[in-house]
């Protein structure tokens, strides 16, 4: 009974602590009463305090307080409290001035088998969401907690139904980037500033109603759509009655072009200009994102197939267990995480301001996508011969060994590269310090002073995952 309310006292320590401080307080605050508020009347029949019925002894049912109700009206009273949600945990006895809690003893004989199980998945949420070191998997449909075990470099937990996420923010997992960078591109992704940018890209604003038009081809004689039908020049904007042979004709405006040389529309193209670069900077980091998350559910799917499908056909047409073909499945579960490492390195890069670690952070994500490609090749392509062989064959000890190697090879790399990126790529910093010239002090033993030499050290190397 204490325990349920963990989350008033904030931890179990305050509770004990309170007890021996209060006892008297926390009885009161909690519902366990030190003895009856209220006397058992000496007589064979006694009153239900609901229905007002009266009922032999054995028929009466109460609780710590003693207020005397009947087994059908507690049975009514607590399936209704059940019923009405979470609040159940913490029912008291139906007198409304009596601050006597129910315990579960209580439920257990007098609610029916369907209101029990209801109260035991509050209980149970109860339980979860006050302990700190635990939380539900945010999966859709899953109903597994999550036990954290503190004092690892890494927030990334895996729930049983293979689900994987991040305990601090639970969003998905996203090794190498951090929770707030994660929320910054998911909130960038759902946000209308990139339409907006799109909108003032691709598009100019009615010279009479200000609605977004755009043109994709012919030339520059524009008619707004109805109720408005204002036509004008695409160029200069202005009304298309005051054009002509003389300014340009229809794909051409010689009043835009004087007014531009002006400095007049400097202003608005700067804007639909970094409007431009903008979505095409933030299009081109979304695009890889999306296309490895693809990437990702569809290896997901393949690994599935592979295992309910393929598998065993192999094992028979190669004459090898199951059991020494772990490696395959192992070989796409390292694609599967190496894609979604990949997928986040897109958002790590689209929030990179640092440009002198630019060059160093994109030479490192080229040589994750090739090597996750050989990877790739080999596990989905490579495998094919063996999977349509008439009879067991010499090269799959070699295809084995390549393979393992290859997983083996990628997994370091990937490894390295998200420790380099959550360490911000300090070997990069490193190497640009390294490479100043450092004037040395003048030596007390000579004349004068003289230059010292700078020595400049790597910044650190990288491996590609071939292993070459």
């Amino acid at each position: 009974m204490l325990l349920r309310n963990v989350s008033f006292f904030r931890s179990v320590s305050k509770v004990n602590d309170e007890w021996f401080a209060d006892e008297e307080r926390v009885r009161r605050t909690v519902g366990i009463l030190e003895g009856p508020v209220v006397t058992t009347p000496d007589g064979r029949e006694f009153t239900c305090g609901i229905c007002f019925d009266s009922y032999t002894l054995e028929e009466i049912v109460s609780v710590s307080c003693g207020h005397p109700f009947c087994a059908t009206c507690w049975t009514g009273y607590i399936s209704t409290t059940i019923n009405d949600g979470p609040g159940c945990l913490m029912l008291k006895c139906p007198d409304p001035s009596c601050p006597a809690a129910i315990g579960r003893d209580m439920i257990d004989k007098l609610a029916s088998k369907e209101d029990k199980e209801k109260y035991y998945r509050y209980f149970l949420r109860s339980y979860v969401e006050v302990n700190r070191e635990m939380k539900w998997c945010p999966a859709p449909g899953c109903e597994h907690a999550i036990d954290f075990a503190g004092g690892t470099e890494s927030y990334d937990v895996s729930c049983l139904c293979s689900h994987s996420f991040c305990w601090n923010c639970t969003e998905e997992a996203h090794r190498p980037v951090d929770c707030d960078t994660v929320g910054k591109w998911i909130l960038k992704n759902s946000a209308e500033s990139e339409n907006m940018n799109w909108i003032l890209a691709n598009s100019k604003p009615c010279p009479k109603c200000k609605r977004p038009i755009e043109k994709n081809h012919g030339c520059m004689h524009m008619t707004c759509t109805p109720p408005c039908k204002f036509e004008f020049c695409w160029l200069c904007l202005n009304a298309w009655t005051e054009h002509g042979e003389r300014t340009g004709g229809f794909y051409a405006c010689n009043r835009y072009e004087a007014a531009k040389q002006e400095g007049l529309y400097d202003e608005a193209e700067r804007r639909r200009e970094m409007a431009k670069n903008s979505l095409e900077r933030y299009t081109h980091y979304y695009e890889r994102w999306a296309s490895n998350q693809v990437s990702r559910q569809k290896a997901m799917g393949d690994l599935q197939k592979m295992q309910s499908e393929k598998l065993g056909k192999l094992s028979d047409i190669q004459c090898t267990p199951e059991s020494q073909l772990k490696f395959i499945a192992e070989a796409w579960l390292q694609i599967i995480e190496c894609r979604r490492v990949l997928k986040w390195t897109y958002a790590y890069g689209y929030y990179l301001q640092d440009h002198a670690k630019k060059p160093f952070f994109e030479y490192l994500q080229g040589e994750a996508e090739s090597g996750l490609e050989r990877l790739h090749k080999c596990v989905e392509k490579d495998i094919e011969v063996f999977e349509l062989a008439e009879g067991p064959s010499e090269e799959f000890n070699h295809f084995r060994t390549k393979l393992t190697g290859l997983t083996s090879i990628t997994k370091t790399f990937f490894e390295n590269l998200v420790k380099a990126l959550e360490n911000g790529l300090a070997d990069v910093d490193s190497q640009a310090a390294s490479s100043k010239p450092a004037n040395s002090k003048p030596s007390s033993k000579t004349k004068g002073g003289g230059k010292g030499k700078g020595s400049s050290k790597n910044g650190g190397s990288s491996r590609n995952p071939d292993g070459n």
